[in-house]
């Protein structure tokens, strides 16, 4: 079957968003997924059931912030 991921299609055979993950090597925790337009909460990951057509965007959570050093002057 294909579905729609990021723009791109894939062809996949028949598993779940959270199996989908896997096998690209995502940690599903690290990642937001919205399906057909609606954002899936982590906890249905394992049990929605990807099916042809779907459209998929994921989302990597990326983390960071401002450290010390030019421009930052560290309190203490």
């Amino acid at each position: 079957m294909q579905i729609l991921v990021n723009g791109e299609t894939a062809d996949i055979g028949e598993m779940s968003v959270h199996q989908y993950l896997e096998s690209l090597a995502i940690d599903p925790q690290r990642v937001a997924v919205e399906l057909n337009l609606d954002i899936l909460p982590k906890g249905e990951y394992g049990q929605t059931l990807l099916k042809d057509g779907d459209r998929l965007e994921i989302v990597h959570f990326v983390g960071g912030g401002n450290k010390p050093g030019k421009g930052h002057k560290a309190k203490g």
